[in-house]
């Protein structure tokens, strides 16, 4: 088989990189953009194996044209994050259509260093590090081939010597990962910021929809032996405000009232929490956690407050992971005192909303007197019962309601998920004169630790009720304990949908998925854990470890100083010797000239091996004969070309030497007498 030529194959070699290079972002980008670059670059391949002309520049500029149109139309911008990613991936793809000389190149493989660092502005798991870490790998080599424009030298070489670079920068880039100073990000770019976990409000069907997702919203760790899943609350935003068909959240609300003292009683439960980005402010913290979590990045710490709902929450949503300790006491009660304003926004109902809801609470105690007398905790059960004996339904897909939702719920389909029933009861017992409010958060988890760590779902997204009774404080009250205490018991949510490949994983092996989902995501916590939550406290912690007392910025910033000084210093001890260091054939050209020196034979550093041969002929003739058979076999094997098909004879230094010291053996050394 012909080997391609040199150009098409380093041309195609570069066109595979930049489609794994890219590959990440065409996944979430609009579909034309990989519809335009595998286009591109299956033409520009196209192009390099038939050895063919480039095209015009006026269709580079009409297909630059519909570029700008396009990302226009999608984006309606040109300076978000997506739309300039868009606009860089989709520009390299058409430079490799003018890429004519190595200028063009250079550009090209600087441009894909910089598109690597673009997919982090997504994600930043395991896998994409590990797949762009091969693309590095891929970028260094196609730069490593540019600069060997003689021969052909063989991809593996090449690989070879970009492995060999990667592995000499090690070192440096550990060290400033370890030592460089965190610093507070001085730039944002527009669109940041994720799009999933719980929000400041909600509305029947928002958690039905969240419970769909199964991706990890956060993970628990424990000092001791975790709570029992049925009291696994984790408590996010608390929404008192509605207007009949939306809860919304009311921050400032009753700043100056004690609603959220927490009575710590019985033992505290010290816990560790690393939350995934989300869209809310509010940290979802195990119930009950009075005080401010450690381990927020400091220009966090000053944004972090407590809401009266025992709601902790920072001034925007943070687009970075956290990983936090702090301290829940189970067996206390969340009292105070409630505001008259506080009272009446937590009573208040939108004008003209469930009329039905309202008439069928106020029979409740028209018809019963006793009950009447009975009190908010009586009236809580006696709503819970009529869940209980009622064909109520617990799904995940009821159907859209229209009109009336409490009503609709309450009196038509009684089927709903969690947010159904917490809507209703609050609106129940506000309709009876409790003040009453939601909380959505996260209740359970996965049955089994993964890593020690408890993992906590969107699948677990909860909303549940509270209501305030005189004397002592907010009570929890979840409904939906009513209609399926085994969502509350066990801990776990409604199964989503199994999709393709995780059903054809367990055909094959049940559970097989499931088992292969908890190894990755282990995997991705360590990386979380070890890579991504290296902080400033933790290089704190490593200073600490090293005998650094109470080290601070300035200690970090003169560790590294000293690092780096011993780094140049050895750099340039390194240097100093490279210099004085020879090649195999320096130092076989050095033993030459010092044998044919004994031979009566004039040689230097600048004469190749044949004119050494010719020197060695004239002074001794014949019997030279072997060892100029020697040098003229050495000069064939160090300067002649390679013959394609033929495999180049492989020998070492040491074997010529060998042969060399055996050929001038035959060589007599002249007569003293006659020089």
């Amino acid at each position: 088989m012909t080997p391609l030529p040199r150009d098409t194959r380093d041309t195609w070699l570069l066109l595979g990189l930049i489609g794994w290079t890219v590959m990440p972002h065409l996944w979430r980008q609009p579909l034309w953009l990989a519809v335009l670059c595998v286009g591109v670059l299956l033409w520009r391949g196209w192009l390099a194996a038939r050895q063919a002309p480039l095209p015009r520049r006026w269709v580079l500029l009409a297909l630059l044209l519909l570029l700008g149109v396009l990302t226009w139309q999608s984006q309606r911008t040109l300076v978000s994050r997506d739309a300039g990613v868009l606009l860089l991936v989709s520009l390299m793809a058409l430079k490799t259509l003018e890429m004519r000389a190595q200028r063009d190149a250079m550009l090209l493989f600087f441009l894909g260093f910089f598109v690597v660092l673009t997919n982090f502005l997504y994600s930043q798991s395991l896998a994409l590090a590990a797949a762009m870490a091969l693309a590095v790998w891929g970028w260094l080599t196609v730069l490593t081939l540019a600069h060997m424009p003689a021969g052909r030298p063989t991809l593996a070489s090449a690989a070879g010597l970009a492995l060999r670079a990667t592995a000499w920068g090690t070192p440096v880039m550990l060290a400033l990962f370890l030592l460089f100073p965190r610093l507070a990000p001085l730039w944002s770019v527009p669109g940041d910021g994720a799009v999933t976990g719980l929000s400041d409000s909600m509305q029947p069907g928002d958690v039905a929809e969240l419970a769909l997702d199964d991706s990890v919203a956060l993970r628990l760790r424990f000092e001791g032996r975790p709570p029992p899943a049925a009291s696994l609350y984790l408590r996010g935003p608390v929404l008192v405000r509605q207007d009949g068909r939306r809860w919304r959240t009311a921050p400032g609300l009753g700043e100056s009232s004690r609603s959220s003292t927490v009575s710590a009683e019985g033992p505290g439960l010290g816990y560790e929490i690393t939350i995934e980005p989300g869209r809310t402010r509010s940290l979802p913290l195990l119930e009950l956690t009075p005080n401010a979590p450690a381990g927020l990045p400091p220009e966090l710490s000053n944004e972090l407050r407590q809401e009266p709902g025992l709601q902790w929450s920072l001034n925007v949503p943070t687009s970075a992971r956290l990983r936090l300790q702090a301290r829940a006491w189970p067996q206390g009660r969340l009292s105070g005192d409630l505001g008259r304003g506080e009272r009446r926004v937590l009573l208040s109902l939108a004008p003209g909303a469930h009329p039905r809801m309202r008439a069928w609470a106020q029979s409740l105690l028209d018809t019963s007197p006793s009950l009447q007398q009975a009190g908010p905790l009586a009236w809580a059960q006696t709503v819970l019962r009529h869940v209980r004996e009622q064909p109520f339904r617990y799904t995940l897909s009821p159907g859209p309601y229209e009109g009336d939702v409490v009503d609709e719920f309450w009196f038509d389909r009684r089927a709903g998920f969690c947010e159904h029933y917490a809507s209703a009861f609050v609106v129940a017992m506000r309709a009876l004169g409790v003040p009453a409010r939601i909380v959505t958060g996260y209740q359970g988890s996965d049955p089994q630790p993964v890593d020690g760590y408890l993992v906590v779902r969107q699948s677990n997204a909860h909303a549940w009720a509270e209501i305030w009774v005189e004397g002592q404080g907010w009570l929890r009250v979840d409904p939906t304990a009513a209609v399926a205490p085994e969502r509350i018991e066990r801990g776990r949510a409604l199964p989503a949908p199994t999709g393709l490949v995780a059903g054809t994983l367990d055909t094959v092996s049940p559970g097989l998925s499931l088992v292969l989902r908890q190894w990755a995501e282990a995997l991705d916590n360590r990386w979380n854990q070890w890579v991504l939550g290296y902080g400033r406290q933790e290089q704190y912690r490593l200073l600490e470890d090293l005998g650094f007392e109470t080290p601070d910025m300035a200690t970090l910033g003169r560790a590294l100083a000293v690092l780096m000084a011993l780094a140049a210093t050895a750099g340039a001890v390194w240097v100093w010797l490279d210099r004085r260091r020879r090649t195999p054939w320096q130092r076989l050209q050095a033993w030459l000239i010092q044998e044919l020196d004994r031979l009566d034979v004039v040689a230097d550093d600048t004469m190749s091996p044949a004119a050494m041969a010719r020197q060695l002929q004239q002074r001794h003739g014949a019997s030279a004969a072997p060892l100029v058979a020697q040098l003229d076999a050495l000069q064939a094997w160090r300067y002649a070309p390679a013959v394609a098909g033929t495999p180049q004879p492989r020998a070492s230094w040491r074997d010529w030497q060998r042969r060399l010291r055996q050929a001038r053996r035959a060589v007599a050394l002249p007569d003293p007498s006659s020089r």
